[in-house]
């Protein structure tokens, strides 16, 4: 059962892959709005995954966030989810995203457990 209170870390490298320049959300080698958003949920979906029954899973689908502070090439990236209300299936987080002690992004971040099954068919349709 997902409570309040669970909460996760994700971790990445500044690297090539996950630059604006890359990622085509800006022209610059600095840490990429996008991938910060997916290590944020990356941080939530692993916040609740111990809580989940067999077959279930998580799915964003609302995000909504700063992003406050540039990352450059080398630096690590910690993204921290917090679960701060659960209203049936719909479980809501404050994420924030960190270079060391810096707060680089923050913001909140909802998803809805699934049964990936169910979920899968109807993408299948």
């Amino acid at each position: 059962m997902v409570t309040v209170n669970m909460s996760g870390i994700a971790t990445t490298v500044v690297a090539a892959h996950n630059i604006a320049k890359t990622m085509k959300s800006g022209d610059l080698e600095v840490f990429a709005t996008p991938a910060m958003c997916a290590l944020m949920e990356e941080a939530a979906k692993c916040a609740v995954a111990p809580a989940l029954a067999e077959g279930e899973g998580t799915v964003g689908t609302r995000l909504s966030i700063t992003h406050d502070a540039p990352s450059g090439l080398g630096k690590t990236i910690e993204a921290k989810a917090v679960v701060t209300a659960v209203d049936g299936r719909k479980i809501t987080f404050d994420v924030e995203a960190y270079e060391g002690d810096t707060c680089i992004g923050k913001g909140i971040h909802e998803r809805f457990i699934i049964n990936n099954d169910k979920f899968m068919s109807k993408v299948h349709r």
